[in-house]
Protein backbone atom coordinates (compact mmCIF):
# COMPACT_ATOMS: atom_id res chain seq x y z
CA UNK A 1 0.00 0.00 0.00
CA UNK A 2 1.56 3.36 -1.04
CA UNK A 3 2.22 5.90 1.69
CA UNK A 4 -0.09 8.87 1.78
CA UNK A 5 1.60 12.10 0.86
CA UNK A 6 1.96 14.51 3.77
CA UNK A 7 -0.56 17.30 3.77
CA UNK A 8 0.94 20.49 2.39
CA UNK A 9 0.86 23.35 4.85
CA UNK A 10 -0.14 26.72 3.51
CA UNK A 11 2.79 29.05 3.98
CA UNK A 12 2.19 32.64 4.91
CA UNK A 13 3.63 34.98 2.32
CA UNK A 14 6.93 36.43 3.43
CA UNK A 15 7.07 40.20 3.56
CA UNK A 16 10.38 41.66 2.52
CA UNK A 17 11.79 45.14 2.98
CA UNK A 18 11.38 45.71 -0.77
CA UNK A 19 7.63 45.26 -0.38
CA UNK A 20 7.31 47.71 2.51
CA UNK A 21 7.70 51.44 1.90
CA UNK A 22 10.39 53.19 3.93
CA UNK A 23 10.14 56.41 5.93
CA UNK A 24 11.21 59.23 3.58
CA UNK A 25 13.05 62.27 4.97
CA UNK A 26 13.99 65.47 3.11
CA UNK A 27 15.91 68.39 4.63
CA UNK A 28 13.80 71.47 3.95
CA UNK A 29 13.54 75.03 5.22
CA UNK A 30 10.31 76.04 6.92
CA UNK A 31 9.76 78.57 4.12
CA UNK A 32 10.08 75.88 1.43
CA UNK A 33 7.80 73.52 3.39
CA UNK A 34 5.22 76.31 3.52
CA UNK A 35 5.54 77.11 -0.21
CA UNK A 36 5.42 73.47 -1.32
CA UNK A 37 2.96 72.00 1.19
CA UNK A 38 1.19 74.81 3.09
CA UNK A 39 2.25 73.44 6.47
CA UNK A 40 0.86 76.41 8.44
CA UNK A 41 -2.63 75.07 7.67
CA UNK A 42 -1.80 71.65 9.16
CA UNK A 43 -2.31 70.46 12.72
CA UNK A 44 0.50 70.63 15.26
CA UNK A 45 1.63 67.98 17.71
CA UNK A 46 4.42 67.72 20.21
CA UNK A 47 5.72 65.66 23.11
CA UNK A 48 8.52 65.61 25.66
CA UNK A 49 11.35 63.08 25.78
CA UNK A 50 9.65 59.67 25.81
CA UNK A 51 9.51 56.27 24.15
CA UNK A 52 6.29 54.67 22.86
CA UNK A 53 4.80 52.31 20.28
CA UNK A 54 2.89 53.83 17.36
CA UNK A 55 0.92 52.70 14.31
CA UNK A 56 0.05 54.98 11.40
CA UNK A 57 -3.58 54.91 10.26
CA UNK A 58 -2.89 56.73 7.01
CA UNK A 59 0.11 58.16 5.19
CA UNK A 60 1.38 61.05 7.29
CA UNK A 61 3.45 63.97 6.06
CA UNK A 62 5.10 66.07 8.77
CA UNK A 63 7.46 69.00 9.09
CA UNK A 64 9.54 68.91 12.27
CA UNK A 65 9.84 72.36 13.85
CA UNK A 66 12.01 71.32 16.81
CA UNK A 67 13.39 68.26 18.54
CA UNK A 68 14.62 64.84 17.51
CA UNK A 69 13.25 61.29 17.38
CA UNK A 70 14.52 57.87 16.32
CA UNK A 71 11.68 55.97 14.62
CA UNK A 72 12.29 52.21 14.54
CA UNK A 73 9.87 50.14 12.42
CA UNK A 74 8.50 47.00 14.11
CA UNK A 75 6.51 43.83 13.38
CA UNK A 76 6.09 43.23 9.62
CA UNK A 77 7.90 46.56 9.06
CA UNK A 78 10.98 45.49 11.05
CA UNK A 79 13.13 45.06 7.92
CA UNK A 80 12.76 48.79 7.18
CA UNK A 81 15.48 51.22 8.28
CA UNK A 82 15.33 52.95 11.67
CA UNK A 83 15.22 56.67 10.83
CA UNK A 84 16.38 59.70 12.82
CA UNK A 85 14.10 62.69 12.27
CA UNK A 86 14.95 66.18 13.53
CA UNK A 87 14.16 69.87 13.19
CA UNK A 88 14.14 70.95 9.55
CA UNK A 89 13.04 67.55 8.19
CA UNK A 90 10.02 67.02 5.98
CA UNK A 91 9.06 63.39 6.52
CA UNK A 92 6.55 60.92 5.10
CA UNK A 93 5.47 57.94 7.22
CA UNK A 94 3.78 55.06 5.32
CA UNK A 95 0.19 54.04 5.99
CA UNK A 96 -0.04 51.15 8.45
CA UNK A 97 3.56 51.30 9.65
CA UNK A 98 4.11 50.06 13.20
CA UNK A 99 7.09 51.50 15.00
CA UNK A 100 8.68 52.67 18.23
CA UNK A 101 9.17 56.41 18.67
CA UNK A 102 12.19 57.22 20.86
CA UNK A 103 11.97 60.98 21.36
CA UNK A 104 15.44 62.14 22.45
CA UNK A 105 14.72 65.92 22.42
CA UNK A 106 11.23 67.41 22.90
CA UNK A 107 9.57 67.42 19.50
CA UNK A 108 7.06 69.71 17.81
CA UNK A 109 5.76 69.15 14.30
CA UNK A 110 3.13 70.16 11.76
CA UNK A 111 1.39 67.07 10.38
CA UNK A 112 -1.13 66.10 7.72
CA UNK A 113 -2.62 62.79 6.60
CA UNK A 114 -2.85 62.29 2.84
Amino acid sequence: MPEAEPEAKAEEPKVTAEAMPEIVVQKMSKEDAEKQHGISGWGTWGCDVSKFDWQYSGTEQAYVLEGEVLVTPTKKWAACRPTRVCAGDFVTFPDGMTCVWDVTAPIKKHYNFI
